[in-house]
């Protein structure tokens, strides 16, 4: 009797473990939800609605790249340096217009993608590492950069971009609710998503059947890079500052956590891009919920402390099922 029960209780478990991999942030969503409208004043107003949908958008963005790096089997710990660096670029180059100062900004984030894809693909260097190093050194290029202090942005073409609507939703939810459709159909629907995927799944296994693996390694990081960089134009628009010292900061916590939270295992050979999108959706309702209450911020980050080791721990369990 026992020896029968066993089986069927880690089979029932395993089961549960990973419902709540694949639905379980969508489930803490609604639940989150139900309670902000049960204690928060004005939770369900228009302005309240679209205030938390401008402030997410650029952790949605940030977030698509963080997926696909760590469905190669990979991580990116260079995405708040390269927002902080694209904010540094864009005031250099905005006298000459606001579409060089951005192309500069995009151009930043693609460099920055392409070494670390370089050191990951090429020299083999753990992408842990190889991220870690433009972690630390890209912000302080972008101190040097910036001359080391914020600067005030006045130019309207690119205030328009933080501000301004698309049949009254804000232009950066709409660029990150176009950013996930893209990226979504090239993850399903296209050779690279495939392949990609295959990689993270087993990388020997896809070079011995020739596919090829450097160049996909490369040409995720620069694509990680050049959404983190989207990301910094976005901010910067909305705040109209630029600000290396603080922008993007903690920005690669976020996006690892909306990315494991979501349902993408950190082993890679899986990349759940809507689980992603709902997953920096959680993160942002959690601390908005908490501010909200006169709660510190602190108590944000520990809870989300508290989220990402709960997604690992059903992501293993699911594993082993």
């Amino acid at each position: 009797m026992t020896d029968t029960a066993l089986p069927v209780s880690r089979l029932d478990r395993g089961r549960i473990l990973a419902w709540l991999q694949d639905y379980g942030v969508y489930a803490a969503i609604a639940a989150l939800i139900l309670v902000n409208i049960a204690i928060t004043p004005r939770f369900l107003s228009v302005e309240n609605l679209r205030t938390q949908l401008v402030q997410v958008a650029p952790v949605v963005i940030v977030s698509l790249g963080m997926a696909l790096v760590i469905g190669t089997e990979g991580v990116d710990l260079s995405v708040g340096s390269v927002m902080a660096l694209a904010t540094a670029l864009i005031p250099l180059y905005l006298g000459y217009g606001v579409v060089p100062a951005v192309l500069a900004a995009l151009l930043g984030g693609a460099v920055v993608g392409l070494v670390n894809g370089s050191l990951v693909a090429f020299v083999g260097v753990q992408p842990i590492v190889a991220t870690l190093a433009l972690f630390v050194g890209g912000r302080g290029i972008a101190l040097v950069v910036a001359g080391g202090r914020l600067k005030d942005v006045y130019d309207p073409a690119l205030l328009d971009l933080g501000a301004s609507s698309v049949l009254g939703v804000p232009l950066p939810v709409v660029v990150a609710a176009v950013l996930t459709v893209v990226v979504m159909a090239v993850v399903r629907r296209t050779t690279f998503g495939r392949r990609l995927v295959a990689i993270g799944g087993n990388r020997k296994a896809s070079e011995l059947s020739g596919l090829p693996v450097r160049r996909i390694l490369l040409l995720v990081y620069v694509v990680s890079g050049l959404l983190a960089a989207s990301a910094g134009v976005l901010a910067t628009a909305r705040l109209q500052a630029s600000d290396p010292s603080s922008l993007g900061l903690l920005m690669e916590l976020s996006a690892i956590t909306a990315v494991v939270v979501g349902g993408t295992p950190l082993t890679g050979g899986r990349v759940r891009v809507l689980g992603t999108v709902a997953g920096a959706l959680l993160i942002q309702l959690v601390r908005a919920t908490l501010i909200k209450h006169d709660l510190a911020d602190s108590l944000a980050q520990m809870v989300q402390a508290v989220i990402i080791l709960a997604a690992v721990y059903a992501a293993r369990g699911a594993a082993r099922r």
